[in-house]
């Protein structure tokens, strides 16, 4: 994936996010899993956050995200999980109660997805450093 920027900064900042459904009931299939995948695509509009990748399963959801560093993970995932909720609530009254208002579970499990380990940033600081260190020094 390409770096992004934002006014003064670039970033790759990348996310595996799994949350599932409250109990993890299998409930997300047919018209539900669709419109599960359009409410998460709306609200990840409006938080700025850019999808990659995402599946609906029937009893969780996968997303690979690119979150700008402005924004918390915590924060992003607590909206798209809050804000998806309420959509589904309002397009199906009948779940409201039948899930006591509640959709999805409290956690989530996210990892961060990068292109380089830490080997390759230690060999690339001290790179840096030797580089610096030769050419700072006076010539004969």
């Amino acid at each position: 994936m390409d770096t992004q920027s934002l006014s003064h900064s670039r970033y790759n900042c990348t996310y595996h996010i799994v949350f599932i459904p409250k109990y993890r009931r299998k409930v997300m299939f047919g018209d539900l899993r669709n419109e599960v995948g359009e409410a998460i695509s709306k609200v990840c509009k409006m938080e700025e956050v850019k999808i990659v990748k995402v599946a609906t399963l029937p009893d969780h959801v996968h997303m690979y995200v690119s979150i700008p560093p402005k924004a918390s993970v915590a924060k992003v995932v607590g909206r798209i999980k809050g804000k998806s909720s309420l959509m589904l609530f309002d397009r199906h009254p009948e779940y409201r109660d039948r899930y006591n208002r509640h959709f999805w579970a409290r956690g989530y499990y996210c990892e961060t997805v990068g292109n380089v380990n830490e080997e390759t940033i230690t060999k690339y600081i001290k790179e840096q450093y030797e580089r610096d260190r030769l050419e700072g020094e006076p010539s004969k």
